[in-house]
């Protein structure tokens, strides 16, 4: 079988029209000499019962800005503790410090070692790598020059990594600010006694790095009972210096764009790569169907030569039935002459049942309750070379293992390639224990609390609105979103900023949103230029 064309983000545009289009006259106000003056006068800014002249802001990739797969001088520059600052420092506050990276390609240079790759931009039909070398070197640390940064958002820190010693030599983001290679992330904030803090979207690498595996175990998700110790005792601790903050809970990161993107049908039968293998395919499967369908017909696999047909999957939550296939093969008097369409001999029968076996045993098409990672969309019909090479050491023709070998296709997606509706609740209970935990800690304390758990699920159905516009999930279209399908853009950001702040105004009696002093979604983009660098 040929390579299948990657198949493409789908239901991108080519161009996001949508992005900088103007929706009333207010948009053309900036031309005009005089501004219209709406007749309300807004009520003074009052900070309420808070102490701003001492904000840090403590968190992990959401905190720091992390925008298009990537952390730039830019999107830290909009990130919503910035934002916030902005605010803040109106009334009795002073700007954030922000560890500012070198450039804005993105990535991470580690001696002559990339580390991390530059970030995304919009190429017209998709995300794709700015062709560009980051030149941030973390052997250069920003902490060797005394600066002491009030941002301390650090992409990948999970709970468990905010009080934790030595955590500077394992994440080179904090290696950069770290004052000593010892100092844990929340030691680093408590030394600047904050007078006012926030702790965000703490919990979500807890079970985003899980989610984004495919759930195949190599980054398993951080147990409630030890997140529940964590964060209480880092909230105590915190606390004790500075009584005033804002905590955020934890959203249901299958909402995002990186889980919601890619269909579970995108083998389209008009592909001339894949529609006229589909007879082939279909007798293939047709031999193992019969089996499939006495032990649970769900598995039956079936292309079909008009619609868009799934992916076939690997599901470790099915019975293993390769034992089962193996036999049923062998016992087969038609098998023999099965595998000779394939120009192998009548002895090779042994050796091809057990392939098949070994290869379907846990196997399925995909439905809708089947989330693919994003980065599926370019594995899916692509020929997996280790396969093909796994196979012929087996006996295979090189032809014949290629085309055994074809992702989502002849060869199940691997795990780490779909989160599994087992996989899913997981995920889900896990983000309702820690959210329980965040709101009664929240509580406990008296602090304001952010529910982007219900902000994300309102703009994965309607939209959450802002300003002028309808900030939704979509991957590119939606705006929330940015295109590592995780993070949010600078609008979301700001959204996010605006949403503390009224948190802030409902528990300590400041009225930054009634007296008008919140971001304004135009000041902020979508998306950044690939010429910004």
């Amino acid at each position: 079988m040929k390579t299948l064309k990657n198949i493409k983000y789908i239901g991108l545009i080519a161009i996001a029209i949508g992005f900088t289009s103007c929706n009333d006259e207010s948009d053309y106000e900036e031309f005009l000499d005089v501004q219209p003056d709406s007749g309300v006068v807004l009520p003074t800014l009052t900070n309420g019962s808070v102490d701003f002249s001492k904000y840090v802001a403590l968190g992990a990739s959401f905190t720091s800005g992390y925008t298009d797969g990537a952390l730039f001088k830019a999107a830290q520059e909009n990130s919503f503790p910035n934002t916030l600052s902005k605010q803040f420092v109106k009334v009795n506050g002073n700007a954030i410090t922000l560890p500012l990276m070198n450039d804005n390609i993105g990535g991470f240079v580690f001696g002559s070692t990339v580390v991390a790759n530059p970030r995304l931009f919009f190429n017209g039909s998709g995300p794709q790598v700015l062709p560009a070398t980051p030149t941030t070197d973390v052997t250069t640390s920003l902490a060797a020059d005394g600066s002491i940064f009030t941002n301390v958002g650090i992409p990948g820190a999970k709970s468990t990594h905010i009080d934790f010693n030595g955590y500077a030599s394992l994440n080179p983001y904090f290696g950069r600010i770290a004052t000593s290679s010892t100092i844990s992330m929340l030691e680093y904030a408590i030394a600047q006694n904050p007078t006012f803090f926030t702790l965000s979207e703490i919990g979500g690498n807890d079970v985003l790095g899980y989610a984004t595996s495919g759930g195949d175990g190599s980054d398993p998700i951080t147990p409630t009972a030890t997140f529940d110790f964590v964060f209480t005792d880092m909230v105590n601790q915190l606390t004790a210096v500075c009584p005033n903050g804002v905590v955020t809970n934890v959203p249901y990161i299958t909402d995002l764009p990186h889980f919601t993107t890619v269909p579970h049908n995108p083998l389209d039968p008009t592909n001339p790569s894949f529609g006229p293998q589909i007879p082939l395919l279909n007798s293939i499967f047709g031999a193992l169907n019969p089996i499939f369908n006495a032990v649970d017909p769900a598995r039956a696999i079936v292309f079909s030569e008009t619609s868009a047909s799934p992916v076939v999957i690997h599901d470790e939550s099915l019975a293993d039935i390769s034992a089962i296939i193996i036999q049923q093969l062998n016992a087969s008097p038609t098998f023999p002459g099965f595998i000779a369409q394939f120009g192998l001999p009548a002895s090779a029968a042994p050796l091809v049942a057990n392939l098949l076996g070994a290869t379907y045993g846990q196997s399925r098409q995909a439905t809708e309750a089947d989330l693919l990672v994003l980065p599926s969309s370019s594995i899916i019909g692509t020929v997996n070379t280790a396969n093909v090479a796994a196979l012929m050491g087996q006996g295979l023709p090189q032809a014949l293992a290629g085309q055994f070998s074809v992702e989502g296709v002849s060869l199940p997606l691997a795990d780490k390639w779909v989160v599994l509706p087992s996989e899913q609740a997981e995920i889900k209970t896990a983000t309702d224990g820690y959210n329980a935990t965040i709101s009664s800690v929240a509580n406990s304390k008296g602090l304001a609390l952010v529910d982007l758990n219900a902000i994300l699920s309102q703009a994965s159905v309607m939209g959450v609105e802002f300003d002028d516009y309808n900030l939704a999930t979509n991957l590119v279209t939606g705006g929330l979103v940015s295109l590592d399908g995780v993070h949010l853009t600078a609008r979301g950001y700001a959204l996010m900023a605006n949403k503390f702040l009224e948190a802030i105004d409902a528990t300590y009696g400041s009225n930054f949103v009634a007296s008008g002093n919140v971001a304004k979604a135009e000041d902020f983009g979508v998306t950044y230029s690939p010429a910004l660098q």
